[in-house]
């Protein structure tokens, strides 16, 4: 008779499986391509945003709209005209309401960024922000402003 030690050692070798490791590298990949890309959440493109001293972070917005130095304005890194962004704001605020970052370049200039906000605000949207990286305070001062001379 058999041992029941004897037939456990006995069966196959053990194996590699290689699909998991696949599995994992391809995570691992989208995981850093993801971290790597410097984008503005949910306006597909890269933007160098002015900075505030009093930034909060907001919770998740239904929509980011980019707008570049030259007033182009972006969604989800498509570009927008006025009539399409006013078109998408339509059909999102029938979903339900909607919340608007406006995510604009720090030497785009302010009347491209008020024609933005028209737009939304146009669609009857009045939850709007302006997204800002967050900005040190200036050394010397408590309130990071500029010193008297």
């Amino acid at each position: 008779m058999r041992s029941r030690t004897a037939s456990y050692f006995e069966t196959d070798k053990a194996r590699i499986e290689v699909i998991p490791m696949i599995d994992i590298m391809m995570f691992l990949l989208v995981f850093f391509i993801m971290i790597t890309i410097d984008t503005i959440a949910g306006s597909g493109i890269q933007l160098d945003l002015p900075g505030s001293k009093t930034t909060q972070q907001l919770k998740d917005t239904q929509m980011t709209i980019g707008v570049q130095k030259d007033g182009a304005t972006y969604v989800l890194g498509k570009k927008l005209t006025a009539e399409e962004l006013g078109a998408k704001l339509k059909e999102a605020k029938s979903k339900g309401k909607v919340d608007v970052v406006i995510a604009g370049d720090k030497e785009v200039a302010l009347q491209k960024l008020l024609d933005v906000m028209d737009v939304v605000r146009g669609e009857g949207i009045n939850s709007v922000g302006i997204a800002a990286s967050k900005q040190a305070a200036a050394a010397g001062t408590p309130d990071g402003a500029a010193p008297a001379k």
